[in-house]
């Protein structure tokens, strides 16, 4: 590919600022949601966003990647460099037996150097190490420790990655 190829072929130098004003518009000025300490896409769905922790460069993927839902009632911690896919589900806390109030429960802890992968769900309680990959459509219903790869549902321990140089 040419030079000309490639530059003809690169989105235009502004369109992520775009996308984060657009982003900070709805949020901010549409939805009202004045007390956000990070931005995410305008199609993903935060509850308790307060309860939220996360690591350096995951803004960039909740900013940037529509259709998640983070619920984050009893809290939600995710580790630096944590990838996060379209339509991931965080749900930190069930409904009662009652159905009008929620749960208590441990806080959701997501390690560094993580891959959730597109429409997976990771449920109250559970602790994922570093170097996690949880593949596409996994329900997370356990704990998993550093270096795992898991799927499936409920998510079960596929293999342990070998790999663990920055990125699982």
């Amino acid at each position: 590919m040419s030079a000309r190829e490639k530059i003809q072929a690169a989105p235009p130098v502004g369109a992520r600022w775009q996308v984060r004003l657009f982003n900070w518009f709805v949020h901010r000025v549409v939805w009202g949601k004045k007390d956000m300490h990070f931005s995410y896409h305008f199609t993903s769905v935060i509850t308790s966003p307060e309860n939220i922790k996360i690591g350096r460069g995951v803004d960039t993927y909740l900013r940037n990647v529509g259709g998640n839902y983070l619920q984050a009632i009893n809290g939600i911690e995710i580790g630096d460099d944590t990838m996060i896919a379209p339509g991931v589900k965080i749900i930190s806390a069930n409904h009662s037996p009652d159905g009008h109030t929620h749960e208590k429960a441990e806080p959701i802890r997501i390690g560094k150097n993580c891959w959730l992968a597109t429409n997976c769900v990771i449920l109250p309680g559970v602790q994922l190490g570093d170097n996690v990959v949880v593949g596409a459509g996994a329900v997370v219903t356990k704990s998993f420790p550093d270096n795992a790869i898991v799927g499936g549902v409920p998510a079960k321990l596929i293999r342990m990655n070998e790999r663990v140089d920055g990125m699982a």
